[in-house]
């Protein structure tokens, strides 16, 4: 075989070899970007992720490291000056006065009032009870909704209301203590409050989240919660001490700030260009799994029958009045239809 017979053949060997890798799907398939749904379900996660865990964070930093006024001054001092920051690189919009009102009374009860109740009842209740009684602000809203603003309710959403209700006073119930001496009813009981300030504020703030950009809102409100805070929150911070907390305690409020009032905050906005807020609103119930998973790994978990049947009451009322009349989940429209912690 000549020289020039060898170079033909192998010129139609590596000819041959072309077209089949271009012809070939699986050889020739690039690597494709993870899409924005994917990343919307992970961001998600994440979120649900950080709001589970922060029920563990927080109980740990309390009583021994931080009065609950403490946290709630740390938190919103913290929420205000990030959203404020954050704003400067995103939107800049001016608020109406009458807006402006508004806001500020919704920042009493979506932040300050509710902030103070909820690490008041953590310090006395369980985790997992404060996250599974958190699931039930959905229902809360839709009640809220029909008595402040005359939002129709169906036949459907007022037996979720009703049972869901019930497995809420059942849990709050459960030991068979209907006493402020008990810890965990008043702890429980200051649960439920919690979520009913979040689920007003929620029906306050709706119009206003329709209006401007939720960054903006969220700037305004947290301003407010803040100077709310500031009466409750004096005669504690002037007993604060430092020296008492390592680097432990100082990761753990970071991520109480940081993580689960801001970082969360933004997960769920990105999440929400990309899903159905309705498909968004179920990640809710991971929270109380995730603060039950913990449990069972810190070997601290409390699991009753009672507790299991409320659980499926409230899941099952939530359930309810988020569903629309096709069957298909109520459409939430702003980022604000987080856990009320």
């Amino acid at each position: 075989m000549t020289k020039v017979e060898e170079n033909t053949i192998t010129e139609r060997i590596n000819c041959l070899f072309q077209q089949n890798l271009l012809s070939n799907p699986v050889v020739n398939l690039p690597l494709q970007p993870m899409n924005n749904q994917v990343k919307s379900h992970i961001s998600l996660f994440a979120a649900a992720l950080i709001f589970g865990a922060n029920y563990w964070i927080s109980k740990g930093l309390m009583p021994d490291y931080f009065t609950p006024e403490q946290l709630l001054f740390f938190r919103m001092a913290g929420a205000c000056i990030m959203f404020y920051v954050f704003s400067l690189f995103t939107v800049n919009e001016k608020v109406a006065p009458k807006d402006l009102r508004l806001i500020a009374f919704a920042g009493f009860l979506g932040t300050t009032l509710n902030q103070l109740l909820f690490f008041i009842g953590l310090n006395l209740t369980t985790p997992v009870d404060m996250a599974i009684i958190h699931v039930t602000s959905p229902i809360f809203v839709v009640t809220f909704a029909a008595i402040l603003i005359n939002e129709k309710v169906s036949a459907i959403k007022i037996s979720g209301i009703i049972l869901g209700s019930v497995g809420a006073i059942i849990l709050i119930l459960h030991r068979g203590e209907i006493s402020f001496s008990s810890d965990t009813f008043t702890g429980n009981l200051m649960a439920l409050l919690n979520t009913l300030a979040y689920a007003i504020y929620m029906v306050l703030i709706k119009p206003v989240m329709a209006k401007y950009h939720p960054i903006t809102v969220m700037k305004w409100v947290f301003l407010f919660g803040f100077l709310f805070a500031l009466p409750l929150t004096f005669s504690s911070m002037l007993s604060f001490s430092a020296d008492k907390l390592g680097s432990g305690q100082w990761i753990a409020l970071a991520y109480v700030i940081v993580g689960t009032t801001f970082l969360a905050y933004l997960l769920t906005i990105f999440a929400l260009k990309y899903l159905e807020a309705g498909v968004a609103s179920f990640y809710i119930y991971l929270q109380p799994l995730i603060a039950s998973g913990i449990a069972f790994w810190l070997g601290k978990q409390d699991f009753t029958v009672a507790k299991g049947f409320a659980v499926m009451m409230i899941f099952t009322g939530v359930y309810l009045v988020s569903r629309k009349k096709n069957g298909n989940p109520s459409q939430i429209k702003s980022p604000q239809d987080q856990p009320p912690e």
